[in-house]
């Protein structure tokens, strides 16, 4: 016999060259039935700190719909039903006094320098509002006033060009106490600037308003803060550009707000008053005013201020 080999499929010989380290895996011939035991997997620690902080946002959001329900509750009750009007007390307003208020406590003192306010407005649409402000403050602060017009815009009327009037004393810069200069624009609102390097732009005529009539350092509370604003915007967005029936809807509550007192809120002129004055004669509608409305208009139209707006309108 030729190439006669020794047989290596005996059990003895198997059994010493098999690994014993390595690729351990379960025995595949269990008897039917019986199944392995399951591994015990390491749990991550970051998914338990995440699984931990989702319950502990649930839980604060379950108190927070808590306190909701029981707040709209409370808002339910007949008792929260009521006029804020009713509650405004008259030692509540401080007038616009002739002395005005520490521009550089409010604005900050920049030594050396004069605190402007630019504006750029739309000859399209004048923002008289700001036009009644300025005249205003021009009462309770030295103002050094200038009118100019943009390159976007082709003409401007003359009587927007002497809009601030003429300034008849020339004084060197430093003895003004507020530059404010107009800048007839090419722009879709009017834009505002005090702090030109570092200022974000403030838009819209209701915002530069109240920006504007906060420099007379008026204090008031909460509620009738609130009011102020609420005429002001209903002023702009619904009498100003609203439809004719939400129109009438305004001049329905002004006449019922001035039925109780002299101005929109309270005994005292605010900037409700200078906002709405403007919103009734720039759309025209003034002439259809009920009679409390008309009464206030005349009243404003006392004032210097609005007497001089009344010119441009003409």
């Amino acid at each position: 016999a030729m190439y006669a080999v020794r047989p290596l499929h005996s059990a003895e010989v198997l059994a010493g060259h098999l690994p014993t380290c390595m690729y351990a895996l379960p025995n595949l011939h269990r008897a039917p039935g019986t199944a392995a035991p399951p591994a015990q997997e390491e749990v991550d620690p970051s998914l338990q700190a995440l699984e931990s902080r989702q319950e502990e946002i649930l839980k604060r959001l379950y108190e927070l719909k808590s306190a909701v329900d029981g707040l709209s509750k409370m808002i339910q009750t007949p008792d929260a039903d009521f006029d804020v009007t009713n509650i405004i007390q008259p030692d509540e307003f401080s007038p616009l006094t002739k002395n005005g208020a520490d521009l550089d406590l409010m604005l900050g003192k920049d030594y050396g320098a004069l605190k402007d306010v630019v504006i750029n407005a739309n000859p399209s649409l004048p923002p008289l509002s700001l036009l009644v402000i300025h005249s205003l403050l021009c009462e309770r602060y030295k103002i050094l006033s200038a009118v100019h017009t943009h390159s976007s815009v082709k003409s401007v009327p003359e009587n927007l060009l002497k809009c601030f009037g003429e300034q008849t004393k020339k004084q060197p810069r430093h003895e003004y106490q507020l530059g404010f200069t107009l800048i007839w624009k090419d722009v879709p609102k009017p834009q505002m600037k005090f702090s030109i390097q570092t200022m974000c732009p403030i838009e819209g005529e209701g915002n530069i308003a109240r920006f504007l009539f906060s420099l007379f350092g008026q204090k008031y509370n909460a509620v009738t803060s609130t009011l102020i604003d609420s005429w002001v915007d209903t002023a702009l967005f619904q009498l100003q550009e609203g439809s004719s029936k939400e129109r009438g809807a305004v001049l329905r509550s002004m006449n019922a707000a001035l039925g109780k007192s002299s101005w929109l809120v309270g005994n005292e002129l605010t900037l409700a008053d200078v906002v709405a004055w403007c919103a009734l004669r720039r759309t025209g509608t003034a002439n259809a005013a009920p009679a409390n409305v008309q009464k206030w208009m005349k009243s404003c139209e006392n004032l210097a201020p609005f007497s001089s707006v009344m010119k441009l309108l003409k």
